[in-house]
């Protein structure tokens, strides 16, 4: 994270990053809307995140890594959204999610416009996995993503079109797609992205 005042805490540094430049919306769509909680909580001097891996099971983005969210209900906002999802997924309670602002809004290859809510959360929250649609929960230090040894930029083919996918190898974990978007948005905001 960029440096600082030593005395101003974590949380005010984070939300400092957050607020300027304002996050990015997308251009009005049909795209259904959609939100998820980026946690963040501070263990042992270091930034955290939890993700999860997605079921089997789930109608889309089958076995994927992600953070815990999912489509607006209708009339509600994102941070609603994003409390909403995140308290039926992990367990998350919404008046222990201290808000801290969101990132820019990133379009799903499922049409969703997905917007990301970073929220402070305990740092010894204790998952209550929904089995019905993940299939586990873990953290990982923002460092990991920070190293460019950890990431790859791999060209595919898309619907006949060359794309530049961004790849995040953690342990024996690949995160790429709308999550690997949001992680490098998250890095970039705070000073943290990888030259790689």
């Amino acid at each position: 994270m960029k440096t600082a005042d030593p005395r101003t805490s974590w949380i005010t540094q984070i939300r400092d990053c957050l607020d300027s430049p304002p996050a990015q919306r997308l251009a009005p769509s049909e795209g259904r809307r959609a939100a998820v909680l980026v946690p963040l909580f501070v263990d042992a001097g270091e930034l955290w995140t939890w993700l999860t891996r997605r079921t089997d099971q789930m109608p889309t983005h089958r076995s994927q890594i992600a953070f815990p969210g999912g489509g607006a209900e209708d009339g509600e906002e994102s941070w609603g959204t994003a409390l909403r999802e995140s308290q039926e997924e992990l367990g998350f309670e919404p008046n222990r999610v201290l808000r801290l602002g969101t990132l820019d809004e990133k379009g799903a290859s499922s049409g969703f416009r997905v917007t990301p809510c970073v929220g402070a959360v305990p740092a010894d929250f204790e998952p209550r996995i929904d089995p019905g649609e993940i299939a586990e929960a873990f953290r990982v230090p923002l460092t990991a993503f920070a190293n460019p040894r950890m990431v790859e930029d791999r060209t595919v083919l898309i619907e006949g079109a060359e794309k530049v996918l961004r790849v995040y190898h953690v342990g024996s974990r690949q995160i790429w797609g709308l999550t690997a978007g949001i992680l490098k948005n998250l890095l970039e905001r705070l000073g943290l992205e990888s030259v790689g």
